[in-house]
């Protein structure tokens, strides 16, 4: 559904601020096909839009913004088109980073490396360095990710650590579990908001969404904005989160 001005109340005093906000990013090529314009503009705008998401989860004190980039199942789009999805992800590396960098960003990517270009490896690697000690806000970014290879892949290391003698899987726990995924150390999403229309979740982050709030917006992705993530968040504070128990 929409942000309804009539869900928003101006006089909402609400402090109850999501620690992580989760977005799938999406509405890129219906924005371009719109205006008739191609497809790598949608994404162009799409890659600005991200300027505006990382301000208001920082006006919100939001410590965790995740956003899904690229999926696994990205890589059957066309050649071109996945051209100019790296093009833009090589270009944010390197341009952005400093800017992000000086305002106490810390960026992290999570996802699957393997198909990744070296130059691309090489640029997330000194990224994740050069802000790792930055505190302001942690920006994860899953590229290449896919939730149920990250679970199989969780799942084939327990396995292999069981197999050794260094588990009884009799014993294993969630939290066991969880230090294998992807998502290592980031706290579970308390919001998960998709733009464009659409909902589902698309393989994004299945293990850890399971107490999540959801919120589904008609905004195509290259039109959200600081206060489009602002409104997010104050209906996220109108929410009654009870984690299966009864109040």
């Amino acid at each position: 559904m929409a942000l309804a001005a009539s869900l928003i109340d101006p006089m909402n005093k609400s402090h109850d601020t999501p620690r992580h906000v989760a977005i799938v990013m999406d509405g890129n090529g219906r924005w371009a096909s719109k205006r008739s314009l191609a497809r790598a503009m949608g994404h162009k705008r799409g890659a600005e839009a991200v300027r505006g998401a990382i301000e208001g989860a920082v006006d919100a004190g939001v410590e965790y913004l995740t956003l899904y980039a690229f999926s696994s199942e990205n890589w059957n789009r066309p050649a071109e088109e996945v051209s100019d999805l790296m093009g833009l992800l090589k270009l944010y590396l390197t341009r952005e980073i400093k800017s992000l960098h000086k305002e106490g960003v810390r960026l992290r990517i999570i996802g699957n490396r393997d198909r990744l270009s070296a130059e691309i490896k090489k640029s997330i690697t000194k990224a994740e360095e050069l802000t790792k000690n930055n505190g302001r806000l942690t920006l994860v970014i899953a590229l290449s990710y896919g939730s149920r290879d990250e679970i199989l892949q969780a799942a084939k290391a327990v396995a292999i650590k069981a197999t050794a003698g260094d588990l009884d899987i009799d014993q294993l726990t969630e939290e066991q579990f969880e230090r294998e995924l992807f998502t290592h150390g980031i706290p579970d999403p308390d919001l998960i908001i998709r733009t464009s229309g659409e909902q589902r979740l698309s393989n994004f982050l299945l293990w850890q969404v399971a107490y999540s709030e959801f919120l589904f917006v008609d905004t195509l992705w290259p039109d959200f904005t600081k206060e489009h993530f602002a409104s997010a968040v104050k209906v996220f504070a109108m929410r009654e989160r009870r984690y299966g128990v009864r109040p």
